[in-house]
């Protein structure tokens, strides 16, 4: 009898053991689909971090506006001058076309001269200085 007893205790413990251990460990199994257009949002924005780095000392702006006319420009930029790279960088409550990365601000004025043929209101910036 006493066998029994210890048995339907041992029992009774592990099936115990067992619902909780169903109860509080279920995990939740869920599937996150994300929208193609957050991943290219993403690209667009990691492409314009990787444009902008902190060692540039100076740049030329072509033109500052609305993100549609500063998309244009930068299109154009990018036909006429082939070997020099841009980027559209927000600044409340416009947007701006940076181009170039020069080093020195003898190398940006010569650059500065050829794009001004090409954009008139151009002008030299150097972006890190505050």
């Amino acid at each position: 009898m006493k066998t029994l007893k210890n048995n339907v205790q041992f029992l009774l413990v592990l099936t115990t053991i067992l619902i909780w251990q169903n109860i509080f460990s279920m995990k939740r199994l869920f599937s996150f689909q994300q929208d193609p257009k957050v991943e290219q949002l993403l690209a667009e924005k990691r492409k314009a971090n990787a444009a902008i780095t902190i060692n540039d000392k100076y740049k030329i702006q072509i033109f500052f506006g609305s993100i549609e006319d500063s998309k244009k420009n930068l299109t154009q930029f990018k036909k006429e001058f082939k070997d020099t790279d841009g980027t559209i960088v927000f600044s409340n409550p416009s947007y701006k076309v940076w181009v170039g990365s020069y080093k020195s601000k003898i190398e940006a004025e010569k650059a500065l001269i050829g794009i001004k043929k090409k954009f008139p209101s151009a002008l030299l910036i150097n972006p890190n200085k505050k």
